[in-house]
């Protein structure tokens, strides 16, 4: 099925429960497993936002004038999936953040005693795209209105959340927070907080989607 950029909600029932398996490796894989690659796949989009694979969960060092954000909406597998479509995104990773352990694992974070949630980390050029723009993909493309749920999956893990990285993304957010709002009947429980240190998820989750040629999250829209 044709996918939208800024609409990837029209799914059947088959695909959105492929979900209840999002985040699972193959029960024989080994530690560190990425999945198969997929022939003739291949993205311009990098996979190391802010150089976080060598600056670690406090320090992100983006390239040039490219900024960051970071966006939680369900399983993080369907929502990077999205952003790296996203024409003026430069780069994404999934991971951890909002919680009070450091360096989670998936197990982990899948107890819900850990705070964190499923996120997605984005190295964007505002030249090309703007960050209000890139919360317009984040508002069209989950139920922000559906506490510690996303389609089938539930838990904290699985709020939604936006994660900003300076006060000018704060008052965007929030501003797009109440335009939102304004669209839909029922409250907005999305989060909104500054940044928090961003942990990696293991290596089988990053890219997932792209890796695997499908698209395993989809999730509705609010109302």
């Amino acid at each position: 099925m044709k996918k939208s950029l800024l609409n990837i909600a029209t799914f059947g029932a088959a695909s959105l429960f492929a979900c209840l398996g999002c985040a699972t490796p193959p029960a024989d894989a080994p530690i560190g497993y990425i999945g198969p690659a997929i022939e003739g796949t291949h993205s311009k989009v990098g996979t190391d936002p802010g150089a976080i694979s060598k600056m670690g969960a406090y320090h992100l060092k983006p390239t040039g004038n490219d900024q960051i954000a970071a966006f939680s909406a369900g399983c993080f597998w369907g929502t990077e999936d999205i952003f790296r479509q996203v024409p003026g995104v430069v780069a994404t990773a999934v991971g951890y953040t909002g919680g009070h352990t450091d360096n989670p694992s998936y197990e982990d974070v899948c107890t819900h005693t850990t705070g964190h949630a499923e996120t997605v980390l984005i190295e964007f050029d505002p030249a090309k795209i703007t960050y209000k723009q890139l919360l317009k993909v984040f508002w069209e493309n989950h139920d922000p209105t559906t506490p510690n749920q996303q389609g089938p999956d539930f838990g904290t893990n699985y709020r939604s959340a936006i994660w900003c990285f300076n006060k000018t993304q704060l008052d965007q957010a929030k501003q797009s927070f109440t335009e939102a709002q304004s669209k839909l009947k029922h409250k907005i429980v999305t989060e909104i907080q500054m940044k928090q240190p961003f942990w990696l998820a293991e290596g089988y989750h990053q890219q997932y989607d792209e890796k695997h040629g499908t698209h395993f999250c989809p999730i509705g829209h609010g109302s």
